[in-house]
């Protein structure tokens, strides 16, 4: 769309932004919306961002413009706050279930989410699914190539997935937990719009919220902090939902505030939680404690999120149960030697 009405001027920093089906445009001045307003180009519930303005609301909310010819309070469609480049969108949402939980998110005409590849559980009719190459942002192929090397490098599908709802009413999208345990929603808007967590913790986001990898700097916490050197970046102003498997814990440290962790326990952390590890002290404590040889360490400020039972302590419980044939590298059934000693190639994992 082009609002034809002079130049922007950049004195002050006055310029405008619209968003026009879902994309940003400007900027533009207060001259230029006036105008666009006048000749029908720019509507009552298209949505607006600029000068001492906290999110995007639409164009007849604003004082400047609200009393123009045309401007009709209306509430917009779809709803989104600004977050650098992108439009985050503000999405509803309920999670159902108990222990195997699922979330259902209602997405107005327009909006759309991101989940990891296979994660969906249903969809309405009009909902359009369409699988992307990397991190689930609109970009070129060399950054396409990029993130898609950065989710293979923590694990992760090289593709995401991405639900628009291209209705002209609400309709809703679902995203099942893969394992047993609960669905944690998280506002980054009120974590300073970035949460680290554990690799295998994303669930799914509204559109818009980037998703990276973390790498971690000290060798210590890489080799043995029980999620290796990369962790997962989530950035954005937008509603993100993580999984962690059993009861979820969250613990806000005060400045200087540690706390022990089991290196698997951990599930997210704000960015200015400092995470470290540390030795668990006394060959038989690390041998036969069941911890492993080491646990992590989180100091505040911050908030901590914590799992009460790990994909790979369950893992390794029923693999522990399985039954062996005679011969194999496993126990015979329960209550072998190895069994009870948890096995020598499970001690520096503490499985």
């Amino acid at each position: 769309m082009e609002l034809n009405s002079g130049t922007v001027s950049n004195g002050g920093g006055k310029v405008w932004y619209l968003d026009v089906a879902g994309k940003p445009q400007g900027p533009y001045s207060e001259a230029q919306i006036r105008a666009g307003i006048k000749q029908h180009k720019v509507t009552s519930d298209m949505l607006l961002f600029g000068p001492g303005m906290a999110k995007w609301e639409p164009v007849s909310w604003h004082p400047l413009f609200s009393q123009e010819e045309g401007m009709l309070p209306k509430r917009p469609i779809p709803k989104a706050t600004f977050h650098q480049r992108e439009l985050v969108h503000d999405i509803d949402f309920c999670i159902y279930g108990d222990d195997m939980q699922y979330v259902e998110i209602e997405l107005d005409p327009r909006e759309a989410a991101i989940a990891e590849a296979g994660a969906m559980m249903y969809m309405d009719n009009v909902i359009a699914m369409e699988t992307v190459f990397g991190h689930g942002e609109q970009s070129g192929v060399v950054d396409s190539l990029i993130g898609a090397g950065k989710r293979l490098l923590s694990g992760e599908s090289l593709f995401m997935t991405i639900f628009t709802n291209e209705g002209k009413e609400k309709h809703r999208v679902a995203f099942a937990a893969p394992y047993p345990g609960k669905i944690l929603p998280l506002n980054l808007a009120e974590f300073d719009g970035e949460i680290v967590c554990q690799k295998d913790a994303f669930l799914c986001a509204a559109k818009g919220v980037t998703i990276d990898i973390a790498f971690q700097k000290r060798l210590g916490v890489g080799l043995f902090g029980g999620e290796g050197f990369i962790m997962q970046n989530l950035r954005g102003d937008g509603l993100t939902f993580l999984h962690a498997g059993g009861t979820i814990h969250n613990v806000e440290l005060s400045p200087g505030e540690s706390l022990k962790v089991d290196t698997g326990c951990l599930v997210a952390l704000e960015k200015s939680v400092h995470f470290d590890i540390q030795y668990v002290g006394g060959i038989k404590s690390a041998l036969f404690g069941g911890e492993g040889f080491f646990f992590a360490t989180v100091t505040g400020p911050g908030n901590v999120w914590l799992q009460s039972m790990p994909f790979s302590r369950l893992a390794s419980k029923l693999d522990s149960a399985l039954p062996r044939k005679s011969g194999g590298s496993g126990s015979v059934g329960e209550g072998s030697l190895v069994d009870s000693l948890g096995g020598i190639g499970n001690i520096l994992s503490g499985r």
